[in-house]
C-alpha cells in the first residue's frame, strides 16, 4: 500500500530494511527487527526480544514516543477483525503490571491476521 493507503487510514506491512538504520540506536545488541506494520503515521515493530510501538508526535512526526513492551509481559491478546459495516480491526494487549489494556486500531486491511501471527509465535515461544 503506497501514502494514499496510508493517508487515508489503512495499515500497511513495511519493508524491514528501510527501519534498520531509523531503529539502529532504539535496538539492543543481538536484537534485529522481524516485522513492522505503519498505521497512518504509528508503527508496530516486532523484535527478536520485544514489540515497540511508536507514535510519532507533532505536526513533523519527528517527536516520537517508543513504548517498549517484552513478551514475556504480554499476558494475553485478543484481535477483533473487520466486518462489512465496520471497516476497523483491533488489536488488544493484555501486560501484566497494568489494569487498562493497550488498545491499537487498524483501518481495513488484512495487516492485523499478519500481526496476530508474529505475535501468536512469540507469546507461545516463551
Amino acid at each position: 500500500m503506497g501514502f494514499l493507503s496510508r493517508l487515508i487510514g489503512n495499515s500497511s506491512e513495511i519493508d524491514i530494511e528501510v527501519l534498520q538504520e531509523e531503529f539502529s540506536n532504539v535496538l539492543a545488541d543481538e536484537e534485529s527487527i522481524e516485522g513492522a506494520f505503519m498505521l497512518f503515521r504509528d508503527l508496530i515493530v516486532f523484535t527478536t526480544k520485544r514489540l515497540i510501538l511508536v507514535d510519532k508526535q507533532g505536526l513533523t512526526g519527528k517527536r516520537r514516543e517508543y513504548h517498549s513492551i517484552p513478551y514475556r509481559s504480554i499476558l494475553e491478546f485478543k484481535i477483533i477483525t473487520s466486518g462489512h459495516f465496520d471497516i476497523d480491526s483491533e488489536l488488544i494487549l493484555f501486560t501484566a503490571g497494568t489494569d487498562v489494556p493497550k488498545k491499537i486500531e487498524f483501518k481495513s486491511g488484512n495487516e492485523i491476521v499478519k500481526v496476530q501471527k508474529l505475535l501468536a509465535s512469540h507469546i507461545s515461544s516463551i
